[in-house]
């Protein structure tokens, strides 16, 4: 397993779902983790004094990484707290589905500015304190539907597609630093959503993935423990989709 202890990271929508994941493992593996959370305060506190309790450090910000002013306040704040970045994970998204023919502009304004707009916030915020420790690792959380499309998510393939096209600039632009840059696809991985579904639509899905299961949150975390540490020192620019060979 990656080493990530000591490791100073901030990872934004934390509170549920894969976020939540990163947040539990990471911490658990000795990383101090900043996380955020909009709106759902009550489950980023109880992640916080759980994982207290078990003798790690983790701490709750409210912040909406949509917002430039916020971005600029959280990322002074966590500096105050932890000194300095290892780590960003921008993690934070959302989903309003429709067919293009009946989605609205804030449909699509709403989710390019939570996913994508909200990459450019943080990661302009982190990288002057990374480009003063000479070392850094951005983590971007794009989805296999920003590399193959599907129909009805017209604004979210075009929020993570942009993800992808961001990751490998930053790469570029920051490898002389040695920022490095990375970009992980998802595919249907289980969580809250999923588990709403109907068996008949998870039936579905799941007879689409030739590995015939849905990923985990824990299959997610592995990875990005490991883009986190300095075994991946070498590895930037990339884009991993962790999808069960769905539309490889």
């Amino acid at each position: 397993m990656s080493s990530i202890e000591g490791k100073r990271i901030l990872i934004t929508g934390g509170s549920r779902g894969i976020g939540e994941a990163l947040v539990r493992t990471l911490a658990a593996h000795g990383a101090k983790v900043a996380f955020t959370y909009r709106s759902s305060a009550t489950n980023a506190e109880k992640i916080q004094s759980e994982l207290e309790a078990a003798g790690h450090w983790a701490k709750a910000y409210q912040s909406d990484a949509a917002k430039y002013e916020d971005a600029e306040k959280l990322v002074t704040a966590v500096l105050e707290d932890l000194e300095s970045l290892d780590v960003l994970i921008n993690n934070a998204g959302i989903t309003k589905d429709n067919l293009m023919l009946r989605m609205d502009e804030s449909q699509w304004d709403q989710v390019i500015e939570t996913n994508l707009k909200s990459v450019f916030n943080l990661t302009k915020q982190v990288l002057k304190p990374m480009m003063r420790n000479r070392a850094g690792s951005i983590i971007n959380m794009s989805s296999v539907v920003g590399v193959f499309g599907n129909a009805g998510q017209a604004n979210y393939a075009a929020s993570k597609a942009g993800i992808i096209g961001f990751t490998k600039s930053i790469a570029k632009e920051l490898g002389s630093r040695n920022i490095r840059c990375n970009a992980i696809a998802p595919g249907f991985i289980e969580t809250d959503m999923t588990d709403a579904m109907s068996d008949k639509a998870r039936d579905t899905i799941v007879s689409n993935i030739p590995m015939k299961r849905l990923g985990t949150t824990d299959d997610v975390a592995k990875l990005v423990m490991f883009l986190s540490s300095d075994d991946s020192s070498y590895i930037s620019g990339q884009v991993v989709s962790i999808c069960g060979a769905l539309n490889c």
